[in-house]
């Protein structure tokens, strides 16, 4: 096989029945593109039989393109697990909040350090202070940053006193705060989150200038074993896939973990076996050989 097995033999194709798939850097090619291969080979998957999750940071509906190109139903891991939704019919069936303090701490110090900072807020407050059952991304300024977001993902924040936000009667947390920054900003950042939560959150970097703060129960790890609890999985039947941090806790709840090349060392170093790159289409080269997919 043309990929490289790191810690243990490769499990018998015939016994995997879910692939739990990162989205930016694993199955989508440079510039968030899922590309011709790589939507083939998952459909031949899901024929095959094979549960495709999606595990991913982004918001569900950042994420919708490319499960509606891929046609596959069921559970998925939004906002790196803090939210798992029932798809096609975006029903929630998970949720882990964070602490409203823990958001105005992260909010302060952003305004001290000059940072860009955006929370998403459940059963969201719009810009006229309605709430409404859904979910929405507030930030307080208009930004580089904010821009940069809005070409990535497909969403733009909603601009607001954050503070006043937060402050919404009734509001029971939020899912995420985000910084985003240059990865020389986030360094500096990080340490003070650290200091100030100890291990009272889960903060991860889930792009290169993406910093997120969550409940300290929330991870893509927990998401996905929420959708395996759901379908009865065994660990020993789910392959995950991922580079960035924020994948690790997947990888400790699969039998079986791969990175691609270009993923951050540290998760290279995590991952069972390495496979091709996203800009070659690692993930669909794997796939093909392991299942001996036509």
């Amino acid at each position: 096989m043309s990929t490289c097995a790191t810690k243990q033999p490769l499990p018998n194709p015939e016994s995997i029945k879910a692939l739990a798939i990162d989205l930016d850097g694993t199955m989508l090619a440079p510039g968030a593109e899922l590309s011709e291969r790589t939507a083939r080979t998952l459909k031949l998957c899901a024929r095959r039989g094979l549960r495709i999750v999606i595990a991913t940071g982004r918001a569900t509906e950042a994420a919708e393109p490319f499960r509606e190109t891929l046609g596959i139903t069921g559970p998925m891991v939004y906002y790196n697990g803090a939210v798992v939704v029932d798809t096609p019919e975006r029903k929630v069936l998970n949720t882990i909040l964070m602490d409203i303090k823990a958001a105005e701490f992260c909010l302060d110090l952003a305004r001290e350090m000059g940072v860009y900072c955006q929370i998403y807020f459940p059963d969201g407050i719009s810009l006229d202070g309605e709430k409404g059952s859904y979910i929405s991304l507030l930030a307080e300024r208009n930004s580089a940053e904010l821009d940069m977001y809005h070409k990535h993902t497909g969403i733009l924040a909603g601009l607001v006193d954050l503070k006043e936000a937060l402050a919404y009667p009734g509001l029971p947390g939020c899912i995420k705060t985000m910084f985003l920054a240059e990865p020389e900003v986030l360094a500096v950042l990080r340490p003070k989150l650290e200091a100030h939560f100890g291990n009272n959150a889960y903060i991860a970097q889930s792009h290169r200038t993406y910093l997120e703060v969550m409940n300290v129960k929330a991870s893509k790890g927990y998401g996905l074993q929420f959708v395996m609890n759901h379908y009865s999985l065994k660990k020993e039947e789910v392959i995950a896939f991922g580079d960035e941090e924020n994948d690790l806790p997947m990888f400790k709840v699969s039998g079986f973990s791969a990175a691609p090349s270009s993923a951050k060392d540290t998760v290279r170093d995590a991952a069972d076996l390495i496979i091709g790159s996203n800009a070659e289409d690692g993930l669909a080269a794997f796939l093909e050989e392991f299942f001996q997919l036509q």
